[in-house]
């Protein structure tokens, strides 16, 4: 049965190396529209958890069901978009990506220093995370990607040219740290999703996300500050005509921080500003709050998010 599934799933996926490309942004944009709305109605628990996610973030705004639900639905038709455009992005080359994605730099300066020394390039979950990758790589910018390889082989080669189509290079998660500190000590670039929520552990940082405690890498963080190289934090926004305007922060600079947590913090919060303008574009089905800082539950917080005492140890030392 595994073989079996793993001809199928690869035969879709070739097919939509085929098609997808072909479509117009039209196609696109109605096909992910569909299919969003088909997987919000369909997805109980993710929708659940979306719900939940929005309910605790919003609290203070006194969002309304309504605006969960369509947020929400927004959502799911965002992350819908992403995984279409990946594969429709075989269109795209460095002579005509600027049609569809217009690259602002807050600080023009940021980009040459980069150049200039190399650069972390940081994104969360939000708007087409895999589309800034091609149109930095069509500017110029060869990342290091770490991305993690799928069960069926014949995924992992396909899904690896795609995100590969501008110059990067996608490493797999065994032995990536050392790769990642060789590539940035030749002045490369690597670039991080930094959004998800790990295991409170010496490699995480308590920080404030929409008023609440989560647990999140500080990877980027320690790269940065051991090899004095700056951040450059983005995000990629959907716009209604099919388009995306790439939005890059202004660098941070390690050495204004004085830790790894506060410098996470720091390029948390230029997200978390972007998110509130843009709500729809975040993955809200994901349980970004799994830890409780106390023992007892608390409404201010998902039902989902249970007590953990690395999690309280975590928060105590960053106290300290």
């Amino acid at each position: 049965m595994k073989k079996i599934r793993h001809v199928l799933e690869t035969r879709l996926v070739h097919l939509a190396t085929w098609l997808l490309p072909r479509l117009s942004r039209r196609s696109i944009l109605l096909l992910s529209n569909t299919v969003g709305a088909i997987a919000y109605f369909f997805d109980a628990r993710g929708r659940e958890t979306a719900h939940e996610n929005l309910r605790v973030a919003f609290a203070r705004e006194g969002i309304t069901p309504g605006q969960i639900s369509r947020i929400t639905l927004g959502s799911y038709q965002t992350f819908a978009r992403t995984f279409f455009d990946l594969f429709w992005s075989l269109r795209l080359t460095r002579e005509n990506y600027t049609e569809y994605l217009k690259v602002t730099f807050a600080d023009p300066s940021s980009e040459a220093v980069a150049r200039e020394k190399g650069a972390i390039w940081v994104t969360p979950h939000f708007g087409n995370f895999e589309l800034v990758s091609l149109a930095m790589g069509f500017r110029g910018f060869a990342w290091t990607v770490v991305a993690q390889d799928f069960k069926n082989p014949a995924l992992t080669t396909i899904f690896k040219r795609l995100r590969e189509g501008s110059g990067h290079t996608i490493i797999p998660q065994e032995g990536a740290m050392l790769r990642l500190v060789k590539e940035l000590k030749r002045k490369g670039h690597a670039a991080l999703l930094t959004d998800l929520t790990i295991r409170p552990n010496k490699t995480a940082a308590a920080i404030d996300c929409f008023g609440l405690k989560t647990c999140v890498t500080t990877l980027h963080a320690s790269l940065s500050r051991r090899l004095e190289l700056p951040i450059i934090a983005g995000v990629c926004i959907p716009m209604p005509d099919g388009t995306y305007q790439v939005e890059a922060e202004p660098h941070f600079e390690p050495e204004k921080f004085t830790s790894n947590a506060a410098l996470t913090q720091a390029v948390w919060d230029k997200f978390e500003q972007q998110i509130r303008r843009h709500p729809e574009a975040w993955m809200w089905m994901y349980k970004h709050w799994r830890y409780l800082p106390g023992l007892d539950q608390d409404p201010k917080y998902p039902a989902y998010a249970n007590p953990s005492k690395p999690f309280r140890e975590l928060l105590a030392e960053s106290h300290r």
